[in-house]
């Protein structure tokens, strides 16, 4: 059983993949060449889906941490004869810089040990398994290192060190002595395209550097931001661009599949794909947290990855593949037990079929926060736009199945009508630019319709508050994106009391947040609180002038990030243990955003002259 915590993990990236490696030094997760395919090491969901470790044989402590501006990873093991340096990073191009991070990126994980002091004795397990644990490579020794073959899979170990195979696992032991240097390294390939190699270590040791190099210029170029908390801010900017698949610009949702929402339970999902609503968000927070320079490279592979559909009238599609595939299929997978029994383990993401109307206010949105620094807009792209608010403008009064994907009854969800009003506030402010001046009228006037029927029908009086839906008198933490997306103020009197039903109602004795009651609800277990939603809570907080308390509730949820800095999806209420999908965008998102609001409404109360009432604000 896999029961590594899944906050003792760290990301690597290329921006085309990710790895997932332990405190204790071992890949537990790694799929190559891209996030969606199958793994190569996946003792993440099971004990026998292979890992790569490089330990002290002895008992050791660790510390890690990300080398300045990377994402490149730095772990210490120290133990009763000595320490020693890890660093590990999956290797970017050699020469791309900036805006071109992951430009000619090579399926290449490099990981370099350093003698710090002592003498350390250490260990290495090289155990791949291909397609999802399905595949025992056959591996033999070859000059310099290890040669794996199986199905259509390549893989090629660069070892400085002699290691032994026995039943398909390469390993051996060895020490560093202090100020030398060994560097191994882990090359993938297919059958019929160029075959991985064994590398000279000084090569290997080049690439490393130039990989470090790469991340600092993009990040140099890319993070300006100055507010509250910069340091997390910055490195949550560095997460999502690490979860950028760099050839299309498409943003993951996170780099792993099947970690659960609740243990024990079945909301087990693959979130390795696009969503359109997280990579329009992410486009959103990096507009504060980076530089939007890639967002037209974005809304371009929106458009092609739509295509036709708007146009045809159909829905926009809620998710792609990172190449702009549409279909997602979901299916399981019996042979992998999931981490900690958590079964099934789920490939693909049947909510691909689902309707959501909320995705398209998303979408305008980002173009609209962002709409400064695209220089123009294709004529095929901005036709999409159009599209878009067209679609919005037409769809509105349908029922979906709203941001939280609920498997079940599609209703009237509010949150998903408040961003079709986004959707068209947005499209009548970007009208110039998306040459659709004869549509401001009608967009208009839906939009004002939209605004009207929701503080009609989606206001409860028996709850006090905005609900989860037309008619319920059920909270959600959705409600909060109110005066987050400029739909209300947050001074409001509705508003004001919808925040604090949410933060009486929704909120665990920890300080965190539900999505909405799970309770009664279409799968079984309730799931963990929710870090997104705790993050809007305290947004909502600063937009209400009162930063005191939006400080407070943010430092409770920045609090669960783990030892370098990565949030998942949820927090177990009962243990405070990180679950979901790791480490997950939305929650990134969310920390930068309302680190941002926070510090803002700080310095908006610094200036205020004593005694003067706070201003009736919106944001967006």
């Amino acid at each position: 059983m896999s029961s590594v915590s899944i906050g003792d993990h760290a990301l690597l990236s290329n921006c085309h993949s990710a790895a997932l490696l332990s405190r204790e030094g071992s890949i537990e997760w790694l799929c190559l060449p891209r996030f969606d395919s199958p793994s190569v090491f996946g003792r993440l969901l099971d004990d026998q889906a292979g890992h790569w470790s490089i330990r002290p044989v002895d008992e050791f402590q660790v510390t890690r941490r990300y080398l300045d501006d990377t994402m490149v990873l730095e772990t210490t093991f120290s133990t009763a004869t000595g320490s020693v340096k890890v660093v590990d990073a999956l290797a970017m191009g050699r020469g791309p810089r900036g805006h071109h991070l992951g430009a000619e990126a090579p399926s290449l994980l490099i990981r370099q040990v350093e003698g710090e002091t002592g003498l350390v004795e250490l260990e290495t397990e090289y155990v791949p398994r291909t397609e999802y644990g399905l595949i025992g490579p056959l591996l033999k020794q070859i000059a310099g290192g290890i040669e794996g073959r199986g199905g259509a899979d390549i893989t090629v170990l660069t070892s400085p060190v002699d290691l032994e195979i026995a039943a398909g696992v390469g390993s051996g032991r060895f020490g560093v002595p202090v100020g030398e240097r060994l560097v191994f390294a882990l090359q993938y390939g297919k059958l019929g395209e160029a075959a991985p190699r064994v590398w000279q270590q000084r090569v290997l040791a080049r690439w490393l550097r130039d990989t470090i190099a790469a991340w600092r210029s993009w990040s140099k170029m890319h993070q300006g931001y100055q507010g509250r908390w910069p340091e997390l801010v910055h490195t949550s900017g560095r997460v999502l661009q690490a979860l950028t698949f760099y050839p299309t610009g498409a943003v993951v949702a996170a780099p792993t599949t099947s970690l659960p929402e609740v243990s024990g339970g079945s909301r087990n999902w693959d979130y390795r794909f696009s969503w359109v609503r997280d990579s329009s968000l992410a486009m959103d927070a990096m507009w504060v947290a980076a530089c939007p320079e890639e967002a037209e490279k974005f809304f371009r592979y929106l458009a092609t990855a739509a295509a036709t559909s708007l146009v045809r009238g159909a829905d926009l599609q809620i998710m792609f593949g990172v190449r702009g595939n549409h279909d997602l299929s979901e299916r399981e997978l019996p042979h992998l037990t999931g981490w900690r029994d958590c079964s099934p383990v789920r490939v693909g993401n049947g909510a691909w079929t689902q309707r959501q109307i909320d995705i398209y206010g998303e979408l305008l949105a980002a173009l609209y926060r962002l709409r400064d620094q695209i220089s123009g807009l294709e004529p095929g792209t901005r036709d999409f736009l159009v599209a878009v608010a067209d679609t919005a403008a037409r769809r509105w009064t349908d029922k979906d199945q709203g941001i939280w994907e609920i498997r079940a009854t599609e209703r009237d969800f509010l949150h998903s009508k408040v961003m079709c009003w986004v959707a068209l506030d947005r499209a009548v402010k970007l009208a110039g630019m998306l040459g659709a001046h004869d549509k401001v009228e009608g967009w208009t006037q839906t939009r004002d319709q939209i605004h009207a029927t929701v503080l009609r029908e989606g206001w409860s009086e028996k709850a006090g508050a905005f609900t989860q839906y037309f008619g319920s008198d059920d909270l959600d933490a959705s409600a909060l994106i109110m005066p987050l997306v400029g739909f209300l103020s947050a001074t409001d009197p509705r508003m004001l009391a919808t925040i604090e039903a949410i933060a009486e109602h929704l909120t665990h004795e920890r300080g965190l947040v539900y999505r909405y009651d799970t309770r009664g609800g279409d799968l079984e277990g309730r799931e963990g609180a929710f870090v997104l939603c705790t993050f809007w809570l305290a947004h909502a907080l600063a937009l209400a002038d009162r930063p005191g308390r939006a400080r407070e509730v943010f430092e409770r949820a920045i609090s669960y990030r783990n030892d370098v800095g990565l949030l998942a999806e949820e927090v177990d209420p009962g243990t405070g243990e990180l679950l979901g999908n790791f480490p997950q965008a939305f929650s990134h998102i969310g920390l930068v955003n309302a680190a941002s609001a926070i510090s803002e409404a700080e310095t908006r109360q610094a200036l205020r002259p004593a005694g003067h009432a706070a201003p009736d604000r919106r944001s967006g």
